[in-house]
């Protein structure tokens, strides 16, 4: 398993920094975006669980179960701006430095690859056979947390131009009418 994770490592790092030159974004933008629509579907499944209940403890648990880790995410994952960790990797990078994550996460990704291909067919004859349709939000959350470790273990370019913004404004430019000198 350690070596599909290696693998799969060095493909998201080689497929970050193909997104980075595309885009001029890094691994570090792509994985708190990732962060931000996991966090979305789990409090919109959240919202329509409180929505569909009844009873009035699980409303009630619900409710002070999100209002806690909301106030959880914003003392952790939405204390720091993408700049800023941008910055921090941007100067890890500079200076030589690969990410700590590679080896410090290495068994975290590992269990969650494994969840990912462990639950892919219960998840798979439960949602088609059964039509247990409650099964897609927890695997799909485990599913983009793998790719957010995976994401967060990638060393960024150095900072670098889109290629598709450049290739978006040089039609402009081309378009532009042309003035004429003034005299």
């Amino acid at each position: 398993m350690t070596y599909l994770d290696a693998v799969l490592l060095n493909l998201a790092e080689a497929s970050c920094r193909s997104f980075q030159m595309l885009t001029g974004r890094t691994n570090v933008w792509l994985a708190v975006q990732l962060t931000n629509l996991s966090i979305v579907m789990y409090f919109l499944w959240a919202a329509l669980y409180f929505w569909i209940s009844d009873d009035l403890s699980i409303r009630v648990f619900v409710a002070l179960f999100c209002g806690s880790l909301l106030y959880l995410l914003t003392q952790t994952v939405f204390k720091d701006s993408v700049e800023a960790a941008e910055n921090n990797a941007y100067r890890r990078v500079a200076k030589g430095l690969r990410n700590p994550r590679r080896v410090r996460d290495s068994m975290l990704r590992v269990s969650f690859l494994f969840m990912c291909l462990a639950l892919s067919y219960p998840s798979f004859v439960l949602y088609m056979n059964f039509r247990v349709h409650v099964v897609l939000l927890p695997y799909s959350l485990v599913v983009l947390t793998t790719v957010v470790l995976y994401l967060l273990a990638c060393d960024p370019l150095p900072p670098c131009a889109s290629k598709l913004k450049a290739w978006f404004q040089k039609p402009a430019l081309a378009e532009a009418p042309e003035t004429p000198p003034a005299g």
